[in-house]
């Protein structure tokens, strides 16, 4: 452990030293054209930016813990777009705020046709790290090689694209898409200077605060502020990403103080940092990520099914699971426009009485029978993603009020419970809010082809809503639509919404903005991004 410090230390003195030679450098490039400076070079565009402000200032530099790495800084490519987004190398024209709107970034506006089909963006008035200025033709030329090289993102080649001038962008499509907004946020849609940039995977060029300095095979990356930048002025001169996948190196390293903050803190870290708040400060809010159970209305009755959502206690679960995740009321964080659900309260004593109004009597075993049988729930479940331990706390919490609970357990829900229907209870877990928008997780859950359909709750009134969301373009109405329809689960003891999954982030007292406050996972570093 000693020796990951002070290659920490080491590899921040070095990076310090760059910095400082590259300002002395650029002194002299920016004064005599001879000098070979290019403006392709992120580093020489930053440095040529940096003339007028203070040469002696002390730089203001970071240092972050990342747990994934990825062998490419390509946006396009499989998931690193994530990553550059967390760098803050590159932009896409929309984001998705703390409060999970959708807001514009490299577009200032938009508009959509009667017909719901034909968007049109007008652009900010922003440029490439290179000073390139951003066109909507070369925002074209972005989707459509996205289109080609990630198969996640083929769809965008049934579009049809217009550049009217420099900064008018049209997109059509050959039906209505009212999620255009949120696909627009997902950072793979990030946009290069695809003629300027020489080296997609280890330099892109992008419009973002910060540019690449040295992006290392072993997971190390260095960023710089860039001086082009187009929306704002930019706090920190430098940032380094260290990859550190174990936990106790972060805790470690934070505790050193080798590294300014890190996401994904362990509920045993979490306590260590909150206990010392003069030196760190942790942030802990609900993310996307869902655990929740289907009822099935095939096996279960409504009194029954009522009764077991008045017992699940998802402020006991997420106790029990030291903060990592906070309890749910429906899919979504109340803090969306499409999270505004309410369920019951637990209550034991009406769940009892429900049972006993279904004709259930308590035996002296301590579990309710009807007709000399048992209450007996079969609750299926995997154990991945904390399920097994709230499986074993759902038998605990259904024993207390005369439900007995069978717990079987799977490898592969997906091929047998959920393809099945063979279940009372079952235990699931998914990414419930991709990118800002309700309708993936709707459409998921409750449509009549889904492989959930085989609980019984989807309907022919719920689909014909399903299809009004899918459809509507209005966010306010798409709220609305969303809301009523995870009530109409929530109402008819369909579905329960046990717990979401926290982000979690620890940094140094005196460490603002590194996308702390956003439940999705691929923001981070920004222009605001600042260290007192």
């Amino acid at each position: 452990m000693k020796s990951i410090k002070k290659l920490c230390r080491l590899v921040l003195v070095l990076s310090l030293l760059l910095c400082l030679t590259a300002c002395a450098s650029s002194a002299g490039d920016s004064s005599d054209p001879a000098s070979g400076s290019s403006v392709d070079s992120p580093a020489s565009s930053q440095n040529a930016g940096n003339q007028g402000q203070v040469d002696n200032a002390e730089p203001k530099t970071m240092n972050m813990a990342v747990s994934f790495f990825y062998p490419s800084l390509d946006v396009h490519k499989d998931y690193y777009g994530w990553y550059t987004s967390i760098y803050g190398i590159s932009e896409t024209l929309f984001r998705v705020g703390d409060d999970m709107s959708i807001q514009p970034l490299l577009a200032k506006s938009h508009s959509v046709s009667a017909d719901g089909k034909t968007w049109t963006f007008e652009l900010a008035d922003a440029k490439f790290s290179n000073g390139t200025a951003l066109t909507a033709d070369m925002v074209i030329k972005n989707y459509k090689r996205l289109a080609e090289v990630n198969e996640r993102f083929a769809y965008l080649a049934d579009f049809t694209y217009a550049a009217e001038g420099e900064k008018t962008l049209k997109i059509t499509t050959p039906e209505i898409y009212p999620t255009m907004l949120s696909d627009l946020t997902s950072p793979e849609l990030g946009i290069m200077d695809l003629d300027g940039t020489k080296d997609f995977d280890n330099a892109p060029v992008c419009t973002g605060p910060f540019v690449v300095r040295t992006f290392d095979v072993d997971g190390t990356v260095v960023v710089d502020k860039n001086a082009q930048y187009w929306n704002g002025n930019v706090n920190l001169d430098t940032v380094t990403f260290y990859y550190m996948q174990d936990d106790d190196t972060k805790l470690n390293a934070m505790q050193a103080g080798d590294i300014d903050g890190y996401t994904s803190v362990t509920a045993a870290a979490k306590e260590i940092f909150a206990a010392d708040p003069s030196t760190y400060v942790l942030t802990v809010i609900p993310a996307t990520r869902l655990q929740f159970y289907v009822l099935n209305k095939n096996t279960l009755d409504d009194k029954v099914r009522a009764a077991i959502n008045l017992t699940v206690d998802g402020s006991e679960i997420a106790a029990y699971l030291g903060g990592t995740v906070s309890a749910a009321v429906g899919p979504f964080s109340a803090s969306a426009p499409y999270g505004q659900v309410k369920k019951p309260a637990v209550d034991t004593a009406k769940a009892k009485t429900l049972l006993e109004e279904d004709g259930y009597v308590m035996g002296s075993d301590g579990y309710y029978a009807k007709n000399g049988k048992t209450l007996t729930v079969n609750v299926c479940y995997y154990a991945a993603r904390s399920l097994d331990t709230i499986a074993v706390i759902m038998q605990d919490e259904f024993k207390n009020v005369g439900i007995k609970a069978n717990l079987t357990v799977q490898e592969d829900p997906d091929a047998t419970y959920v393809a099945t229907g063979d279940y009372d209870l079952a235990l699931y877990c998914m990414i419930a809010d991709k990118a800002g928008d309700p309708y993936y997780c709707v459409s998921a859950l409750f449509r009549q082809d889904s492989k959930w359909a085989l609980g019984g709750f989807a309907n022919a009134q719920i689909e014909a809503l399903i299809n009004e969301l899918q459809y509507e373009t209005d966010v306010n109405k798409r709220a609305k639509l969303a809301n009523q329809i995870v009530q109409a689960s929530i109402d008819d003891n369909a579905f329960g919404y046990v717990g979401l999954f926290n982000k979690t982030t620890v940094t140094s007292n005196g460490l603002t903005g590194i996308a702390e406050n956003c439940p999705f996972d691929f923001y981070g570093v920004t222009a605001a991004t600042d260290k007192r």
